[in-house]
C-alpha cells in the first residue's frame, strides 16, 4: 500500500461507501456537497494507492456456513512465512500475525464439512511449524460483518439517512436464499471489486446484464451478500489494534457482547465456542488508549471472568486481499 494520508473528505467518504457499498457517486456527492467527480477522483485515489476498498461478503452464518477463527502458535522465527503461506489460500478471509510473531489468527468459511475437515484435520496439522491449533466457531455476530465498524464515523445524521438504502421487501415471500452455482463468479467478482458495474459484472460472470442485475437485488436483499469497506484503522489515526479473548457466563453473554457492540473502538465481536466465549477485536489510538480501554470498558463489564490481550503486530490478509 502507497504512503497516503486521508482528509476528512476521504473519511467522509469511507463512511458513505460503509452505508451502501454500491451508492453512485452523484448520490454520495449531494450528501457530502461536493460533485460527483470529486467523488469519483477521491476513490479512484484512495483505491489505486491500496488505501480503500469495497468488497462484496457473503454472511456465511445467515446461510448457515461455518465461520471459524483459527489460533496458531509456531516458532518465532516461522511466524510471518507462515502467516504469508496462509495468506495465500483461497479458504482463508482474513490473517493476522500477533504477540510478537509468535501467534497467527486467521478466519476461514467452510460451506461443508468435508471442507472444515479438510482446512482443520489435514493441513494443518501436516505444517511442521505449527505447534499448537485451536480453533473457534463464530456463533453470533454482535458487531462487524454487515453492521461495519462505529469507529468509522464523519457524517451527521443527516447525511446518515440520506444516504442508508432503504429496504426492500423480500421477493417470493422470503423463501431461504440459495447461493447457486451460477452466482459463485458474481460474488468472486465482488469480492474483487464491488463496485464493478452491472455491465462489468456481466462480462466478467457470462450472465446477461439484466442476470446479473436480478440475481444481485437478490442476494443483497435477502442479506446473503453485504458490501463491506475495507480500510486500515491506521490510516484513521487508529495506531493500536489487538485482539481480545474474554471468557464470560452463558448466561450473560449476550449482555457483554451488545455492550461490546456499542463501543466504537470495537471492530468486529462475536460469541464463539472454545473456554474463550467472547471474541473482539479493538482499535485504539494509542497504547495509552488501549490501557484505558481495557481498564475502564472491558473493566466495567462485571460478566467479563477473564480477558487475553493479544497485540496485533501485522495484517496480512483483511477483507481476502492479501496485503503488501
Amino acid at each position: 500500500m502507497e504512503s497516503v494520508a486521508l482528509d476528512p473528505l476521504d473519511v467522509a467518504l469511507a463512511h458513505a461507501l460503509q452505508l451502501d457499498g454500491r451508492a453512485p457517486f452523484s448520490r454520495i456527492g449531494e450528501a457530502l456537497g461536493v460533485s460527483e467527480n470529486t467523488v469519483a477522483r477521491r476513490y479512484r485515489r484512495l483505491r489505486s494507492a491500496g488505501a480503500l476498498r469495497v468488497v462484496g461478503v457473503v454472511d456465511g452464518l445467515r446461510l448457515g456456513y461455518a465461520s471459524w477463527a483459527i489460533r496458531l502458535r509456531c516458532a518465532p522465527d516461522a511466524g510471518l512465512a507462515l502467516a504469508t503461506a496462509l495468506a495465500r489460500r483461497s479458504d482463508t478471509s482474513w490473517v493476522s500475525l500477533l504477540s510478537g510473531g509468535t501467534e497467527i489468527v486467521c478466519g476461514t468459511l467452510a460451506r461443508t464439512a468435508a471442507e472444515r475437515d479438510a482446512f482443520l484435520l489435514e493441513k494443518l496439522p501436516r505444517t511442521r511449524q505449527v505447534t499448537s491449533v485451536s480453533a473457534h466457531r463464530m456463533l453470533h455476530m454482535f458487531t462487524g460483518g454487515p453492521t461495519g465498524w462505529a469507529g468509522l464515523r464523519a457524517l451527521s445524521d443527516e447525511q446518515i439517512e440520506r444516504l442508508r438504502p432503504s429496504p426492500v421487501p423480500p421477493q417470493d415471500g422470503g423463501a431461504p436464499i440459495v447461493v447457486e452455482d451460477e452466482d459463485h463468479a458474481l460474488v468472486e467478482a465482488l469480492a474483487r471489486d464491488a463496485r464493478l458495474s452491472h455491465a462489468e459484472l456481466a462480462g466478467v460472470t457470462g450472465r446477461s446484464e439484466s442476470t446479473v442485475r436480478r440475481r444481485l437485488a437478490r442476494l443483497r436483499e435477502s442479506g446473503a451478500l453485504y458490501f463491506d469497506v475495507d480500510i486500515a484503522p491506521g490510516l484513521l489515526g487508529y495506531q493500536a489494534e489487538a485482539y481480545l479473548w474474554m471468557s464470560v457466563k452463558p448466561s450473560r453473554l449476550a449482555a457483554a457482547g451488545e455492550a461490546l457492540a456499542a463501543h466504537p473502538e470495537v471492530t468486529v465481536a462475536a460469541a464463539t465456542t472454545g473456554a474463550a466465549n467472547l471474541y473482539a477485536g479493538v482499535a485504539c489510538r494509542d497504547s495509552r488508549d488501549l490501557y484505558r480501554y481495557l481498564t475502564e470498558r472491558i473493566g466495567a463489564l462485571k460478566a467479563v471472568r477473564h480477558v487475553e490481550t493479544l497485540p496485533l503486530i501485522r495484517t496480512v490478509k483483511r477483507a481476502g486481499a492479501v496485503l503488501r
